[in-house]
């Protein structure tokens, strides 16, 4: 009588290498420098940048509209007189101070 052995040692090892790999590239799919974590992660950044460019935006038209409305063509007399007293601390004489 012969007796059958389990399957040979050579088909066991073939059998745990592609498991291994396909562990190995399973995880790096999930996890790895390009894996779907990592491209979650990198369009919550996008979308962070971009929201910070828009207040950037809304900040520089802001400024451009100040440094237009003081400019030599056109003289904004409100916007001088207040940056007047913030600047320089200037009052009119029929003001009174209060600190």
């Amino acid at each position: 009588m012969t007796r059958r052995k389990g399957a040979p040692i050579g088909v066991v090892l073939y059998f745990a290498t592609l498991l291994m790999l396909g562990l190995y590239f399973a995880f790096a799919a999930v996890q790895g420098d390009y894996g779907i974590f990592k491209r979650a992660e990198v369009e919550a950044e996008g979308r962070a940048l971009a929201e910070e460019l828009a207040i950037l935006h809304a900040d520089v038209a802001r400024m451009e509209n100040l440094t237009r409305r003081l400019s030599d063509t056109y003289l904004d007399l409100d916007l001088l007189d207040q940056q007047a007293r913030d600047v320089l601390g200037l009052v009119r004489a029929d003001e009174i101070v209060i600190r």
